[in-house]
């Protein structure tokens, strides 16, 4: 990959993290660069949908701001289940200044009926589970994730898969039809 230039819509160690462990296994020498944009969704974006629109703009800001080659978005979610329960979903996205974009996610785990229903009082997930585990900021290190699993996931390493996912179009152009 002759990539040089990466934006991350974020400055938060963990998405920048994610990105370059993946990026430095494609293009070694590229320049990884986070950068504070908004989502221009939600706070605590509801839904796959939302959670993705997020990922895009955050991704196609940070490619602006900086002039990169590329811009990454990584956004978390939560999903009402229709059984009452709620999970998580996370989401990122690639764009390039030619218009193509990839989108890749998953990380959907259940949520405990406490921090449920923090959310749904209108606390950010983040906040929530700083409140679970009474600590502070465990979004920019470990994550619900991380605290859910009990370490067994490490959050960089999940969005590292979801950071894979989204560059399937750019790493397998011709399959795509590109």
């Amino acid at each position: 990959m002759a990539i040089t230039s990466i934006a991350v819509g974020s400055t938060n160690p963990v998405k920048i993290g994610a990105v370059c462990a993946v990026i430095g296994m494609l293009a070694p020498a590229a320049r990884v660069d986070g950068v504070a944009v908004a989502s221009t969704v939600a706070d605590q974006p509801f839904g796959d949908e939302e959670t993705i629109r997020g990922a895009l703009a955050r991704a196609s800001a940070a490619r602006e701001a900086l002039g990169a080659e590329l811009g990454v978005g990584i956004e978390g979610g939560v999903v009402e289940q229709p059984d009452g329960s709620m999970r998580t979903c996370a989401w990122a996205a690639i764009v390039d200044a030619h218009g193509r974009s990839g989108v890749g996610g998953s990380l959907a785990m259940p949520l405990p009926q406490s921090v449920a229903a923090m959310i749904r009082g209108g606390v950010e997930l983040g906040h929530a589970m700083d409140r679970l585990v009474g600590e502070h900021d465990t979004k920019r290190g470990k994550g619900a994730v991380g605290i859910l699993t009990a370490g067994l996931v490490d959050r960089q390493g999940a969005y590292e898969v979801l950071v894979s996912y989204a560059l399937a179009p750019f790493l397998t152009a011709e399959l795509y039809g590109v």
